[in-house]
């Protein structure tokens, strides 16, 4: 199969679970005998436009962006479905449902079968202004009505599109992508002031929505003894956002801002945690907390769907959305209960190895390509024959 990506910023990932997944899903395709294009943002990797380059076997097209909140991406996804277009490919598949608002062009100027992956509600994020936030709405119900595909990561995004638009999707969850050997000495967290075992962490980008100032409040409040708190992630068009968080933490030596981190220190920040945390708003289906359960390390969450998905039977701990009084009990429970956290921590690992495996999801992946392009496939053979039993010719001499 001929395939095309739109929607992603690029690859190599840098941050953002859209990439991650593309980066694992794709070179495994393309291991298989397949061939694709991802038309990628230059903004986002420092390319020219228009150049291409390879990435395991993924040929990545760069097309022109520019870095302006919101334009860079609509305008990218606008190019790539062009380019898309005036190429043959077997599959076009879009990821998110911002991008998703040029599904209609390639569906009728093209044969090719149309996918869309839905990682989450993305209107829903606090960072999108409101007519950003109704685009991607359109984008949304473009997708509903162009799409031959749809694809979603967690069955609560499965229910929403059944009952709000009475469209079927497929369920195809997300997995932890596997991190690089760390320093079993800890050098790095230890010259962040860290102990091993004793620091809470927050791993994601620092924006509203994935509610970071919530957890902040708690563990000033807690004041927990001998921990720390520790925040890691890149911004996202969130720099104010971001600062008022440094000015409320500016003077409280227990909490860590460390970054965007990845590789050696990513895996080692990890795996030194004793307790994951992400208190969110908005998610489609969290890789990092994939990946915490993944190293066998506690996480607790806010109640929303996708997380109860995954932590329901005691594999983690649950509190109500934006509920600062509950996150504060909750985490106080967590920090004085290591024995009953390490059992739920172990309850997840082994869930998540159970059922969350890369080469599952692209062999799903691809199982949608070959079924929609096999539907077609039969659809006009029977057609030919019809043809060729006079059953058309039948029709167009009644008609006359």
């Amino acid at each position: 199969m001929k395939i095309a990506v739109i929607g992603v910023k690029g690859l190599p990932p840098q941050q953002g679970g859209i990439e991650h997944y593309c980066a694992e899903v794709y070179p495994r395709m393309v291991a298989q005998g397949h061939s694709v294009d991802l038309f990628a943002r230059s903004s986002y990797i420092n390319y020219r436009w228009f150049d291409s380059y390879d990435f395991q076997g993924v040929r990545v097209i760069t097309l022109p962006g520019w870095r302006l909140r919101g334009v860079d991406a609509f305008m990218t996804s606008a190019l790539g479905a062009i380019a898309s277009s005036v190429r043959k490919y077997d599959i076009i598949h879009f990821h998110a449902l911002g991008p998703s608002l040029f599904t209609w062009l390639p569906r009728i100027t093209t044969n090719s079968k149309i996918v869309v992956t839905c990682q989450g509600l993305d209107w829903q994020r606090a960072k999108w202004g409101n007519f950003s936030s109704r685009l991607i709405m359109m984008g949304e119900k473009t997708a509903v009505n162009f799409a031959h595909g749809l694809l979603v990561v967690s069955e609560h995004l499965q229910s929403y599109f059944l009952q709000t638009y009475g469209r079927e999707t497929v369920y195809i969850p997300n997995a932890p992508a596997n991190y690089a050997q760390s320093d079993p000495n800890f050098v790095y967290s230890n010259s962040l002031g860290l102990t091993q075992g004793r620091y809470i962490l927050f791993l994601g980008r620092l924006v509203p929505e994935k509610r970071p100032d919530l957890l902040i409040e708690a563990f000033c409040r807690l004041k927990p003894t001998g921990w720390k708190l520790v925040l890691a992630g890149g911004i996202s068009d969130t720099k104010s956002y971001v600062s008022q968080l440094l000015e409320t933490v500016a003077k409280n030596r227990e909490i860590v801002f460390a970054g965007e981190l990845r590789g050696e220190r990513l895996a080692e920040i990890v795996r030194g945690a004793g307790l994951f945390v992400l208190p969110s708003d908005v998610e489609g289906l969290p890789l990092a907390m994939l990946e915490a359960m993944r190293e066998g390390i506690p996480v607790m969450a806010s109640d929303i769907p996708p997380h109860q998905q995954l932590l329901s039977e005691q594999r983690g701990l649950l509190f109500p959305q934006g509920n600062l009084n509950l996150c504060i009990s909750c985490l106080n429970w967590a920090v004085n209960h290591p024995q009953e956290l390490a059992a739920m921590a172990g309850d997840a690992q082994k869930y998540v190895e159970l059922n969350y495996s890369w080469e599952h999801i692209t062999a799903e992946n691809l199982q949608v390509y070959a079924t929609l392009l096999n539907s077609s496939a039969t659809i006009k053979t029977s057609s030919m024959a019809m043809e060729k039993a006079g059953i058309y010719g039948h029709a167009t001499t009644s008609e006359k």
